[in-house]
C-alpha cells in the first residue's frame, strides 16, 4: 500500500482534471457548485508520493441545525481508481478523504461511488415483469465481479449502505437507464426500439411535431411546461431561477448543456436538458403537456437527445434514474416501462455509501431527518 493525500484545488486545476477523463458525473464538475449555491462547495485532490494529482472530487457541505457541523456530500463521486488497479488500496483513497473532510468540520461524509456493479438487458427485464416484483430479484446478465468485491471492502472498512426499500433507493439513483451510442448509425439506434416506439415516432411525424435546440431564452417556456408536469406527476417543482442558474453555471463548459424543445405550430409539447461531459451525455430534466399527449412528442425528443448524444461522440446516452419496481401496479414502474422501450440496459451502480466520523452526531442527525 502506497500513501495518498488530499487537499483543495483551485476550480482551474478541477476542470483540467474533468477535461483528461473520458466520462464524469456532471455532479462532480467545479461548474456543480455554482448550481448548488446554499452547500458550501470545495474541489479536491488526491496526490501520490511523487506529488502528482490522481484523482478528484467536488464536496458540497451542508450545516446541520443545532449541531451545526457539516455533512460532507460528493455526489457520484469522488472520481478516484475505485478498482484500484494502481494498487494503492481502497483505504489509502478513502482514509485521507475522511480526514480532510474531520477538518473542514464534517461530521459524517456520504459519497455516490460510480462504479456499474450489474446491468439487466432490455429483453431480460421485459421477460422477468409478471414474474419478478424488483429487478434485484432479477438474475443479471452482467456482473462485475470487481463491484461486489469494492462494495464488501467498503463494508469492511466502515462505510455503510442504506438498503433499497422504495422510490430510487439512494439520494443520487441506484439503478439508471442507458443506451449504448458510439458509432452507431440511425438504423442501428432504431433496431433497438421496440414497436410501440417506432409507431410513436411515426405518430410525432405524422402529428407535425418539431424537435429543435433552443438556448437561455427558452428556459421560460421550458419551466411552463415543467411546473404543468409537476402538477400532474404529484412532486414539488423547482423555480425557474434555479434552471437559470443551472444553465449559466453548467454553459461555462463548452457543448456541457442543451435545451431541447418539441412543438407542434410553435407551441410546446415538450422540453428537455440534457448534459454532456467527455463521453457521457444524461437526461437531466424533461416535462409535457397533456394537450399534445397523444402526439408523441416525448418519444421525438428521446430520438433527438438520442441521436445528439452520439453526434456529439458519446458512449454513453443515460436516461437517469429507475426504480427497481417491476410491480406493474406501482406508480414508478412507468418510467421503466417508458425507458424500456428505447432498448439499452439497467445499470445498478455500487451507489452511495455513508461514513459517520462522528456516530453520535451522525445518529442524532438521523434521528432529525426521521422526524421532519
Amino acid at each position: 500500500m502506497t500513501s495518498l493525500n488530499v487537499r483543495t484545488i483551485s476550480r482551474a486545476e478541477h476542470a483540467e482534471w474533468v477535461d483528461s477523463r473520458s466520462a464524469v458525473s456532471f455532479l462532480q464538475t467545479p461548474e456543480w457548485a455554482d448550481v448548488k449555491r446554499e452547500w458550501r462547495a470545495e474541489s479536491i485532490g488526491w496526490f501520490d508520493a511523487a506529488g502528482v494529482m490522481v484523482g478528484a472530487g467536488l464536496v458540497l457541505y451542508r450545516i446541520a441545525p443545532v449541531i451545526k457541523r457539516s455533512l460532507a456530500y460528493l455526489p457520484e463521486g469522488p472520481d478516484i481508481d475505485w478498482l484500484d488497479e494502481g494498487g494503492h488500496g481502497l483505504d489509502a483513497w478513502l482514509a485521507p478523504l475522511v480526514a480532510h473532510c474531520r477538518a473542514q468540520g464534517a461530521f459524517s461524509i456520504k459519497i455516490g461511488v460510480p462504479v456499474v456493479a450489474a446491468s439487466w438487458s432490455a429483453d431480460t427485464i421485459k421477460n422477468a415483469i409478471g414474474t419478478s416484483a424488483r429487478l434485484s430479484d432479477v438474475t443479471p446478465d452482467v456482473v462485475i465481479d470487481k463491484a461486489v468485491s469494492l462494495r464488501n471492502q467498503l463494508r469492511t472498512i466502515g462505510w455503510k449502505q442504506e438498503s433499497v426499500d422504495e422510490g430510487f433507493g439512494d439520494v443520487q439513483p441506484r439503478y439508471v437507464y442507458t443506451v449504448s451510442v458510439a458509432g452507431k448509425t440511425d438504423e442501428e439506434l432504431l433496431a433497438g426500439f421496440n414497436q410501440l416506439w417506432r409507431r410513436n415516432l411515426k405518430k410525432a411525424e405524422k402529428s407535425g411535431v418539431v424537435v429543435r435546440e433552443g438556448g437561455r431564452d427558452d428556459l421560460a417556456a421550458f419551466h411552463g411546461v415543467y411546473v404543468e408536469t409537476a402538477a400532474r406527476d404529484h412532486f414539488r417543482p423547482r423555480n425557474l431561477v434555479y434552471f437559470e442558474r443551472y444553465w449559466d453555471a453548467l454553459s461555462q463548459q463548452p457543448d456541457r448543456v442543451r435545451l431541447f424543445v418539441a412543438e407542434i405550430d410553435g407551441e410546446v409539447a415538450a422540453s428537455t436538458l440534457w448534459v454532456r461531459v467527455g463521453q457521457h451525455a444524461w437526461y437531466s430534466y424533461g416535462a409535457s403537456t397533456t394537450k399534445h399527449r397523444d402526439a408523441r412528442p416525448s418519444n421525438a425528443i428521446q430520438w433527438a437527445m438520442l441521436r445528439a448524444s452520439r453526434d456529439a461522440g458519446c458512449a454513453t446516452y443515460d436516461l437517469r434514474g429507475i426504480s427497481d419496481t417491476l410491480k406493474e401496479d406501482d406508480p414508478l414502474f412507468g418510467l421503466i416501462r417508458f425507458k424500456l422501450g428505447i432498448g439499452g440496459q439497467a445499470v445498478e451502480y455500487v451507489g452511495e455509501h455513508d461514513f459517520a466520523i462522528n456516530k453520535l452526531l451522525a445518529k442524532a442527525f438521523e434521528v432529525y431527518l426521521s422526524r421532519r
